[in-house]
């Protein structure tokens, strides 16, 4: 990207045992695949123009798509072979949107909801299944409190980065490296009933651990030791309690910070008392971002923000500078007279206060990430461990863990109301 200036690597924050290069061990630790059965591919919305940074675009977006007619309205409409302005669909679960054909659609904007366009990067999309390639709705039927989705990233050789992601918001799955990874819900049903797991695993675990092991627990233990493999993400299980206890402190940790305090109820704050301030406002067209390492300052066009620490600037996912991306996704040139080219006519300002949020998120992430090497690597069988062993795939098969029962890799069924079918007509699945 221009106008980005390369810092030094922080090579003191890189862990001995980089998480794209796991121990041969691994072979043999079992796949989040098997772990949590059922998964959904990432949605694909097929027209950009239906997301964006703010709800207000949106909104205005859409006001301009009714107004026009005829060929305007399928030229801004942007048709793919899934969806036209002509194209009969239902409602998404739980969204109050029109089912009529988009082509004689005149009604007011549907309220946008918020999705995670990206790896920290949340933003707002019209919920409305007329605009949307493929949707997801198994998705959207166990969305809500207090549902989390781990986003497994697509495996990129040599890259830098979690092996997956934790987010309250619908995933839209959208990777950094162009190879998005499978959406996986913890809870197979709304309001966090039936875990996403295969049966047996959280009784096994306890028992194997002498402690109660819930669902949340799961989760924190494999944000903090998930290793990505060309087979899939593994996630490796110690042999002894202790370092069960130390990682699930972990990585509910870091499951916080990506979640922005909402498992602790509070706001990530960098240690030290050290918060990123806007020294110099950001411009109304910002071109550049730019880093200096020893300043600690970012610049956004000219905008100062500062102290910005080295781990939010070289934190990466896929092996991508998430702090890029997330500046392009504002910034990226757009075709005139489109959709798209409706937005802000100046930087927001809310836009720099999800920058000072983001940046202190990195930081704290960056920051941990040699922790949560260290316990992958000894949840494989570091030497103080060996005497218990590390579960592995066939411990879990002698369990009956392994292989897990087909169906719960399908999803779970939920609907006891009816859902909108097209043009207004109702269906009971």
């Amino acid at each position: 990207m221009r106008g980005v200036t390369e810092a030094p690597r922080a090579e003191a924050r890189r862990p001995d045992v980089p998480r794209s290069q796991s121990p041969g061990a691994a072979d043999d630790a079992p796949l989040l695949d098997e772990l949590m059965p059922w998964s959904v591919a990432p949605p694909r919305l097929g027209r950009s123009w239906i997301v964006a940074p703010d709800a207000r675009t949106l909104r205005a977006r859409w006001d301009r798509l009714v107004a026009a007619e005829g060929a305007e309205r399928e030229a801004l409409f942007r048709p793919s072979r899934a969806r036209t302005p002509a194209s009969a669909v239902g409602a998404l679960p739980g969204q109050r949107t029109g089912t009529t054909r988009f082509a004689r659609e005149s009604g007011p904007c549907p309220d946008p909801v918020r999705v995670a366009h990206g790896p920290f990067d949340e933003q707002w999309l019209l919920p409305d299944h007329r605009l949307i390639d493929a949707a997801r709705p198994e998705l959207w039927r166990v969305a809500g409190e207090p549902q989390l989705f781990v986003v497994e990233q697509g495996y990129v050789p040599g890259a830098e980065g979690p092996a997956l992601l934790v987010t309250a918001a619908l995933p839209e799955g959208r990777s950094p490296a162009g190879r998005p990874g499978r959406v996986r819900p913890l809870f197979r049903r709304p309001g966090g009933r039936e875990p996403n797991l295969a049966p047996g695993l959280l009784e096994f675990l306890g028992k194997r651990y002498g402690c109660e092991v819930g669902a949340r627990d799961w989760l924190a233990w494999t944000v903090a030791a998930a290793l990505p493999s060309p087979a899939g993400c593994r996630v490796p299980l110690p042999g002894d309690r202790e370092t069960w206890r130390a990682g699930v402190a972990l990585g509910g940790e870091l499951a916080d910070v990506q979640l922005r305090g909402a498992l602790s109820g509070t706001r990530p704050r960098l240690p030290g008392g050290r918060r990123p301030y806007v020294r110099a406002a950001v411009p109304a067209r910002p071109a550049a971002l730019a880093y200096d390492a020893g300043t600690e300052i970012l610049d956004v066009g000219g905008g100062v923000i500062s102290p910005v620490p080295a781990e939010a600037w070289e934190y990466r996912v896929g092996g991508v500078r998430v702090l890029e991306q997330w500046f392009a996704h504002r910034t990226a040139p757009v075709e005139p007279g489109s959709l798209e080219a409706i937005g802000p006519a100046a930087w927001p300002q809310e836009w720099t206060s999800e920058l000072l949020d983001l940046v202190t998120v990195l930081a704290l992430l960056g920051a941990r990430e040699p922790d949560g090497a260290a316990f992958a690597a000894g949840a494989l069988g570091g030497a103080e461990l060996r005497a218990a062993g590390p579960v592995d795939r066939e411990e879990l098969r002698a369990a009956g863990i392994l292989p897990p029962p087909s169906a719960s890799r399908r999803p779970a069924s939920v609907l006891d109301h009816q859902e909108e079918g097209p043009e207004g007509q109702f269906m009971l699945l």
